[in-house]
């Protein structure tokens, strides 16, 4: 009996030693999964009840030299469907949403697929809703379509840009949609309207999704890129670092509220070379004309101070996105506003005789400086006779000399001279000077326009052969030379200060936000300083290169030349005139030119005009407004004007083709000109290259047959009974005070419907 007992007690005790040691080690478990490793599971709970936005970045402003705002920031309030929550609260609320079947590829091989139909869900589940509220907008039901397919962690902007009295009902009324919400985003605004608009660009969202990127976030917002000009060239330095927002889930997946955010951090600013003063004063000088291009350069170091181009637009009309009807009325437009004359390529006619008269100077074994040649009204090369434009007037220039030449423009000492020069020594001065070369500015669809030459003549027309016709053509400026406004402005600007060529210079400084300097990959300033191109001082005396200059002086200045309008009261200008003739699809017409420079002995400005569609001579169609920019521009160094920059509306005129025979400003005497102006030449009309970029803006299309929706008064739409009670807020009800209507659309049968 005893011992029975002793036996019990000792299996007793022995279980509950086992008991024990089961109970230690379990609460050694317990110890270290919630304290030795309570981090690392606290971290992943958290990330399994935690959804996030990827906020996009904010772009850093675009200033002018002096710290004027051009591009800023400003607050676009939008609509935005949150698609996955759409279609989850449809599920909460009636049951399986109402499918459709479309044709993918997948491997290669079509195949059908089914996914919610998102615009029955839209249109039965939101869109009467919001009718009630007299909130509902027409959409493209394509477009949605196409974004929920492919694009579905980015909130789908239903409407862009709203006024605050449709905001301020969006936030007033318990419109009880989940799924909906009104976002704050940055966008671009273009503080002076039209101004400068063809240098600064636009912005839009980018043509592929970072998909990898977008997996990273439950919602994932995008930033807008750069798609042209100084937007798309300094993108990388404008763009800023996105942020993410935090949000709480509950156990059923609902979003609940913010649990944090780190806000998005602002990218550098931008300064350009340019001045808004000058840029205005450019600009309002060009609306005398229908199309036309300007360019103000300072040649002491290549900053472009102003570059204009008319007709223009508005890039405020891009941001957010461009309305299908506006895309297609600047599509049409016959002036083509998009298209930037500033940089692009046409027959520069006279003013060319810079290339060639410089080219004379440096020809090996030739003392061309003091050649004469005599003007017998036109000269003969071949079985064509090459008439210099006094021919027309029934007079000659005589025997002529190099700087008389310049001033007259004598086309038949130009033919001459030129071959005496040689094409290989025109063609060699024309590449030191950057003509039909690459600015280095990377701007949308610059034109690098011809330097033609025999080896330009190989590649381009192998079935002709060069000969001295060509080379007189060339001298010129016609034939197939074409020079944009900014090549030839950075031609006089070397001319001007004496022999040094610089690449033009549009960008001053990029200043990170705490005011240092953002630096490009090489750890080099993402600006860098002034760059030479070439100096002519190298090749050509001091001396020759003054005679050049003497030249250019007696265009303006002596009685004869062909520049006397763009002759000042106050400043010493030189410059030089210049007619064309072009093709631009297929139509013939005139180009007028004038390039100018000023002070003659310390050059501060040089200005370069083009217009095409003129009637009238470079004298008086493109010098009075070169003269206008020259002279605005100088008083405003004296204090002797003041320009007011204000906001620029699009330049566009009614019938953008009509030919322009002079022209002249309301209050100004200007300076009246002599008979002695150079027509164009008619031998040959070479086809220009216009700057028209194919940068694709984001256009916003017009609503389709299903995206059109029922406005308030219109047959009431019937109603479903949900098949289960409401399900808790989600965020976006929560944040904006919102709470569940008792009743909804009911949900609709499959259908099917193929990609569009």
């Amino acid at each position: 009996m005893k011992r029975s007992l002793l036996t019990s007690r000792i299996r007793i005790q022995f279980l509950g030693l086992i008991m024990l040691l089961g109970m230690g080690a379990l609460g050694l478990k317990l110890w270290w999964i919630q304290v030795a490793h309570g981090t690392e599971w606290t971290a992943q709970l958290r990330g399994s009840s935690q959804a996030t936005v990827r906020i996009p970045s904010v772009r850093g402003e675009i200033k002018d030299r002096n710290g004027v705002a051009l591009v800023q920031n400003r607050a676009s309030y939008e609509v935005d469907f949150y698609l996955p929550e759409m279609v989850k609260g449809y599920r909460e609320r009636f049951g399986s949403p109402p499918l459709t079947e479309y044709r993918a590829i997948i491997n290669g091989m079509p195949k059908d697929q089914k996914e919610p139909d998102i615009i029955r869900i839209v249109n039965d589940g939101v869109v009467p809703r919001l009718n009630q509220l007299d909130l509902a907008r027409d959409y493209n039901s394509a477009k949605l379509e196409r974004h929920f397919r492919n694009d579905t962690e980015v909130p789908y902007s239903y409407i862009k840009d709203i006024d605050f009295p449709t905001m301020a009902k969006f936030s007033e009324h318990d419109v009880g949609l989940p799924g909906v919400d009104i976002a704050i985003k940055p966008v671009r605004s273009y503080v002076y309207g039209a101004l400068a608009a063809h240098i600064l660009g636009c912005v839009g969202m980018p043509d592929d999704i970072d998909k990898e990127e977008a997996r990273k976030f439950t919602f994932y917002q995008q930033d807008v890129e750069g798609k042209s000009n100084i937007e798309k060239t300094m993108d990388e330095y404008l763009r800023g670092k996105p942020g993410v927002r935090y949000l709480r889930k509950n156990a059923k997946g609902t979003i609940e509220g913010v649990l944090r955010e780190d806000p998005p951090q602002q990218g550098a600013n931008v300064f350009l070379t340019l001045d808004t003063r000058i840029q205005s004063i450019a600009e309002e000088a060009l609306r005398a004309v229908s199309r036309a291009g300007a360019v103000v350069v300072d040649p002491n170091n290549g900053n472009i101070l102003a570059m204009a181009s008319v007709p223009s637009f508005d890039p405020n009309t891009f941001i957010p996105s461009i309305k299908a009807k506006d895309w297609k009325a600047l599509q049409k437009d016959e002036g083509d506003p998009l298209v930037d004359r500033a940089i692009s390529a046409l027959p520069p006619g006279s003013t060319f005789k810079l290339i060639t008269a410089l080219a004379g100077l440096r020809a090996e074994g030739k003392n061309l400086a003091n050649a004469h040649y005599s003007c017998g009204g036109g000269i003969s090369y071949g079985d064509h006779f090459f008439a210099c434009w006094v021919a027309a007037k029934h007079y000659t220039h005589g025997n002529i000399g190099l700087a008389d030449a310049i001033k007259v423009s004598c086309d038949s000492f130009f033919y001459q001279y030129g071959n005496a020069a040689g094409i290989q020594s025109i063609d060699h001065i024309g590449k030191m000077l950057g003509i039909g070369e690459e600015s280095g500015l990377r701007l949308s669809a610059e034109q690098s326009g011809n330097m033609p030459g025999p080896e330009w003549m190989q590649i381009h027309h192998p079935q002709e052969r060069w000969s001295q016709a060509q080379t007189a053509n060339v001298s010129i400026g016609q034939g197939y030379t074409l020079v944009s406004p900014l090549q030839l402005a950075m031609a006089y600007a070397t001319i001007a200060n004496g022999g040094v060529c610089y690449y033009p210079r549009l960008v001053d400084k990029v200043l990170k936000q705490d005011g240092s300097p953002a630096l490009d990959e090489q750890g080099n300033p993402a600006a860098p300083p002034p760059r030479v191109r070439s100096d002519l001082r190298q090749e050509i005396s001091p001396d020759k290169i003054e005679l050049v200059r003497k030249g250019f002086w007696k265009v303006v200045n002596e009685d004869g030349g062909t520049g006397g309008r763009a002759r000042l009261k106050d400043w010493i200008v030189a410059g030089k005139t210049g007619t064309a003739q072009a093709t631009e699809r297929g139509h013939e017409e005139n180009v007028a030119w004038m390039a100018c420079f000023a002070p003659f002995d310390h050059p501060k400005y040089v200005v370069v005009v083009m217009v095409q569609g003129a009637s009238g001579h470079g004298g008086e169609v493109a010098g009075p407004i070169a003269t206008r920019i020259l002279e605005r521009a100088l008083a405003e160094d004296e204090g002797k004007f003041d320009m007011q920059v204000a906001w620029l509306a699009p330049a566009h005129h009614a019938n953008p083709l009509q030919l322009i025979k002079a022209v002249s400003y309301p209050g100004t005497g200007g300076n009246l000109g002599g008979d002695d102006e150079e027509g164009a030449d008619q031998s040959q009309a070479a086809t220009v290259q216009m700057a028209s970029s194919d940068a694709s803006p984001d256009v916003e299309p017009e609503a389709d047959s299903q995206g059109q929706v029922r406005r308030r008064g219109a047959a009431a739409v019937a109603r479903a009974v949900p098949v289960a009670a409401p399900q808790p807020r989600n965020f976006f009800e929560r944040l904006f005070g919102i709470r569940r209507q008792p009743t909804a659309p009911a949900p609709t049968p499959a259908r099917r419907r193929g990609l569009r």
